[in-house]
């Protein structure tokens, strides 16, 4: 086709949905949806796989619909990955330049990032990311891109992410077998925030965090690059474990009550999900629910029942991640508060919840920079599009530098030119 540069995939396996994105740049740089297929994920628990055939089956529904839509063959994808496994650690890289000093060159900052990766980690882990925060030359910190400075000594910090290696493995399995080869495997909320952070929050210092089925990611930007990244095993799935608990109804009539009716603060009206601002002794009309219970029989339940039972799991959520971001010691750094994404940042209130328990600016995060197709604007579809963008936007750009630990089939590396004529481009869309 005319004008285009490039297709790219992004395949979000979640607890809950699997979802293929496929999208295009075009020449003038603009970002176009060719095809979209979402479908219900099984096998899955807390973003790890449990059952790789029930997992390959709802990767392979997903890619089907994605490719009747696009028009087109899926052969590779680039798939995001979380799960409470993921960990995270800090690190520092030096290299060398000679007594004399000389100019530095990309492969120089390569090997500092690859010194960087000499640190001890345990046999049952595997690298996915080391990403560069920073760099020092000759001891002036600060420095965003070394490359043709003159220098005798460089050093980088760089912030790891590690996995598990047989989740990492497995997940990879299920990809393969559905027939879709892995172009690159990305972090999920560092996949996100391409899609729903600007460059301005990321300079100022903000938190996004990606409420999912089964996870809550968070990860921490600032000074324009990622400093903390941590997995959080509560999503989602946990309200509707709740509803399905207090109303003693089955999982999937709560989720469909979640989904349908639920909102995280139940004091205050939202359009059509509104419920009752004070309590009466009447009940208002259009509040009641019907429920059929496990035993068959349909009961009748308030709305503000079923909101009061996720108000307190999404306090409990948003709980754990003020403790984390505490814990990090980047609580104070960050003037732009936190970004909130996944399919439970869709609840009615979820914000004033968020915002009354960690104190800090808040908003639900939104994607607009996309052409094509509608309807992917929300933040369910955060990891899927960030995804597409991180391919588009990045160019393989983990493969410029080893940020991602390859093994046989997980894509091929570019040759040694091309990581001279890459590396200036990806530096300045990775570190502002």
């Amino acid at each position: 086709m005319t004008g285009i540069e490039q297709t790219i995939v992004g395949l979000d396996v979640g607890t809950t949905k699997v979802c293929a994105v496929v999208g295009e740049m075009r020449r003038d740089g603009q970002v176009n949806v060719l095809g979209m297929g979402v479908g219900p994920t099984r096998g899955l628990s807390k973003g790890v796989v449990v059952n790789i055939g029930e997992v390959v089956s709802s990767i392979t529904i997903a890619v089907e619909k994605a490719e009747r839509l696009a028009g087109c063959k899926i052969g590779s994808a680039y798939v995001g990955v979380a799960g409470a496994h993921i960990t995270s650690l800090n690190s520092r890289g030096v290299v060398s330049l000679g007594r004399s000093g000389r100019d530095i060159a990309a492969e120089d900052v390569s090997k500092a990032v690859e010194a960087s990766r000499a640190i001890t980690i345990p046999p049952q882990r595997e690298v996915i990311h080391v990403i560069p925060r920073a760099f020092i030359v000759d001891g002036q910190e600060g420095v965003r891109d070394p490359v043709g400075m003159a220098g005798m000594r460089l050093e980088v910090e760089t912030h790891i992410v590690t996995g598990t290696a047989t989740a990492l493995h497995n997940l990879v399995r299920c990809v393969q077998q559905a027939g879709v080869e892995l172009d690159e495997m990305v972090l999920e909320p560092l996949a996100s925030s391409e899609a729903s952070l600007t460059a301005a929050e990321k300079k100022l210092g903000v938190a996004l965090v990606d409420i999912g089925g089964g996870t809550t990611d968070i990860a921490i930007f600032i000074d324009g690059s990622i400093w903390h990244t941590i997995s959080l095993p509560v999503g989602g799935n946990h309200l509707s474990n709740d509803i399905s608990i207090v109303l003693r109804v089955p999982f999937d009539q709560a989720e469909s009550l979640k989904v349908e009716h639920g909102q995280a603060q139940p004091t205050i009206k939202y359009g059509p999900l509104a419920v009752r601002a004070n309590e009466e002794a009447e009940e208002e009309e259009g509040d009641a629910l019907e429920v059929t219970t496990f035993s068959g029989e349909n009961e009748q339940v308030s709305r503000r029942l079923l909101c009061e039972v996720i108000n307190a799991r999404v306090e409990e959520i948003f709980a754990l991640v003020a403790k984390e971001i505490k814990r990090s010691g980047y609580d104070g750094l960050l003037p732009a508060g936190v970004v909130l994404t996944g399919g439970s940042a869709q609840l009615p209130g979820i914000a004033e919840v968020a915002r009354n328990v960690l104190k800090m600016p808040i908003r639900v995060g939104t994607l607009t920079q996309l052409g094509g197709m509608t309807g992917l604007n929300g933040p369910a579809y955060s990891t899927a599009v960030g995804l597409l963008l991180w391919g588009l936007r990045n160019n393989l750009e983990a493969a410029v530098l080893p940020t991602v630990r390859r093994r046989q089939g997980w894509g091929v590396a570019p040759q040694r030119n091309e990581v001279a004529e890459k590396f200036k481009g990806w530096l300045r869309e990775f570190i502002p």
